[in-house]
């Protein structure tokens, strides 16, 4: 009896290696969730050998490829640092504040402290807008109307700007939420890459339709956001044979 399979499917990956060629024992598994897409490509070069006609006399089957694509909605640090990077998470929070709100230039001394969320520090600038929406120039020191300087998350402005509204945006790091991780990613030598095994699932009608594949790197990540939309990123992964020289293990619930 055949079967029907429906909707994008369940997605885990399991890291088997790290970027530096470490075997990991107890790798923990991580399912790819809120699952958009995913497909499953399998492919084989063919050779044709041919005589004095048009066609072919005899076709062989040359290299293969197995490859995967899933697109998922919902995004953790896990999932990017130990699938894609290999690497580590680490804790701490590294964000931005965009400020939509705005603040009125003081009274000498002229400069404005802005209020860094989670109780954070002021790590670094990301400019200054004015009331038209027009960047001001960021100069080192004694700022002229239409400009600013900045040192350790203060901001200075010239004299003849008191008054004007002006919204600031820089970035910072915090220990909150103490949940936060982030990742600093190391430069490695070539070479090496981090393994994973894919398992990936659908379920109709009491009938299950499973594949895993036993070794696969991931061979790219994709980030797309859209002005009304979610972001979907995208993972493709290159597959490739175990230990055992299996290169993938299918089920169907015929």
């Amino acid at each position: 009896m055949s079967q029907y399979i429906f909707g994008a499917g369940v997605i885990w990956a399991t890291p088997l290696m790290d970027a530096f060629g470490n075997t990991i024992a107890n790798g923990t598994p991580v399912q790819l969730a809120v699952s958009q897409e995913i497909s499953m490509d399998e492919s084989f070069e063919t050779k044709k050998l041919y005589g004095q006609n048009q066609f072919p006399v005899d076709v062989g089957r040359g290299k293969g490829n197995l490859g995967v694509k899933a697109k998922f909605a919902q995004v953790n640090g896990l999932t990017v640092s130990s699938l894609y990077f290999g690497q580590t998470l680490v804790t701490g929070n590294e964000s931005y504040k965009y400020d939509v709100t705005g603040a009125a230039i003081p009274l000498t001394p002229f400069q404005i402290t802005p209020t860094v969320p989670n109780s954070g520090t002021w790590a670094g600038d990301c400019g200054v807008r004015d009331s038209n929406g027009v960047p001001m120039t960021k100069v080192a020191s004694a700022p002229a109307t239409g400009q600013y300087s900045v040192a350790a998350g203060v901001y200075t402005f010239a004299a003849a700007d008191t008054a004007k509204i002006v919204f600031i945006s820089f970035r910072y790091t915090a220990a909150a939420p103490t949940t936060a991780k982030k990742m600093v990613i190391q430069n490695v030598p070539m070479g090496a890459a981090p393994v994973v095994q894919l398992d990936i699932f659908f379920s109709k009608n009491g009938k299950d339709f499973s594949t895993r594949y036993p070794q696969a790197i991931a061979s790219k990540l994709s980030w797309q956001s859209k002005l009304d939309d979610y972001m979907v990123p995208e993972i493709d992964f290159e597959c490739f044979a175990d230990a055992a020289g299996n290169v993938l293990y299918r089920s169907f619930g015929e």
